[in-house]
């Protein structure tokens, strides 16, 4: 499994994931393991409540052909 390596972690990020891992019993890493996890899943999550929300807007009623209408009003004149 690849590795990762993270720079510049602000101090007090590091603190908040270590009091995490103590809290949950675990070691940091696999706070990190969990945390990015869990971020994952969020956003795939996200992205399946947005698809709906769209296919569900999408499958309104159905417009009537432009060129047809344009042809129509072009006839009219």
């Amino acid at each position: 499994m690849p590795d990762v390596l993270v720079r510049d972690l602000d101090n007090d990020v590091l603190k908040q994931l270590k009091a995490a891992a103590k809290a949950h019993g675990r070691s940091l890493q696999a706070e990190i393991h969990d945390v990015l996890r869990r971020a994952n899943a969020r956003k795939l999550a996200e992205t399946r409540r947005l698809s709906a929300k769209w296919l569900k807007r999408l499958s309104g009623p159905r417009h009537s052909d432009s060129a047809a209408l344009i042809r129509e009003d072009r006839d009219a004149r």
